[in-house]
């Protein structure tokens, strides 16, 4: 059986914040790579530096140290090869639904015919289930079809590389899930090399085909769990005895982070 290819490789990387008390290390030696086609979720407790790992995958920040390779090339800034999702709905609101999703493909890097434009857009308006909402403004759609959006828009340029920052994390359970299904289903189709950062253990087993657990900041590698299902996935392995039994020990494993960083707070409360 052939490997795939390692495709991102965080290699010894350290982070450091400038603060009025001194430089602040949010992370500290993380090393991990990303295969072909994998779906990798990150997962730890709020404030350890799980966004900052993505930031340097996206370009937005640069390590202290070490480095963040991409097809063996130090990432140097941003790229249409990889499109990034936020949690905060990132679409523009002066701009209609098919004017948010044709927007990159305007800009020089994903330049295309108007041709090709419309063909785009149509697909991943179809896809996402936005065809009937072309014409209307972000305001007029529900959270859940603002992330939609969001999505068309990010997989319109056609980057080989998806990052997603608690892309769901302000939805409702019910809305959550049927985009959990959604963003599966588009990715059978498409296929993509996939980051996610989330605070969901759930949500990180039933996307991911890898789970990396971070500590409390500064963030390392406390362990990387490989996922024991195949794709593709149905809501049916929720209630997989064996989904419950690892539900469980990443929680365990993030609850103890939790009680770590708590220390670190009382620590410092008591050093002021």
């Amino acid at each position: 059986m052939s490997v795939l290819p390692v495709r991102i490789a965080f290699d010894r990387v350290s982070v450091e914040f400038p603060t009025d008390k001194g430089p602040m290390r949010v992370l500290d030696d993380v090393s991990f790579d990303i295969r072909e086609g994998e779906f990798v979720s990150i997962i730890g407790p709020s404030g350890c530096g799980k966004t900052t790992l993505m930031n340097m995958l996206a370009g937005f920040v640069k390590p202290t140290s070490g480095q963040v390779l991409l097809d063996g090339k130090p990432v140097s800034g941003p790229g249409p090869d990889r499109g990034v999702i936020f949690q905060e709905y990132g679409v523009f609101p002066w701009l209609t639904v098919r004017q948010n999703i044709e927007f990159g493909l305007k800009l020089s890097a994903s330049k295309v015919t108007a041709a090709e434009r419309a063909g785009i857009c149509e697909r991943y308006m179809r896809l996402m289930g936005l065809a009937d909402f072309a014409n209307h403004f972000p305001k007029h759609l529900s959270g859940g079809m603002r992330q939609r959006l969001a999505i068309a828009r990010a997989y319109a340029v056609r980057p080989q590389f998806l990052l997603m920052d608690e892309p769901f994390g302000a939805l409702d359970a019910q809305t959550r899930s049927a985009m959990q299904d959604l963003l599966l289903e588009v990715l059978m189709a498409e296929g993509k090399t996939v980051m996610l950062i989330t605070h969901s253990v759930e949500e990180a087993i039933y996307l991911s085909s890898r789970i990396v657990v971070v500590t409390a900041r500064p963030a390392r590698i406390r362990t990387i769990i490989d996922v024991p299902f195949g794709y593709p996935r149905a809501e049916n392995v929720h209630e997989d005895p064996h989904f419950a039994e690892l539900r469980a020990h990443i929680r365990e494993l993030v609850m103890q982070e939790y009680a770590a960083q708590a220390r670190q707070a009382a620590t410092v409360r008591m050093s002021d």
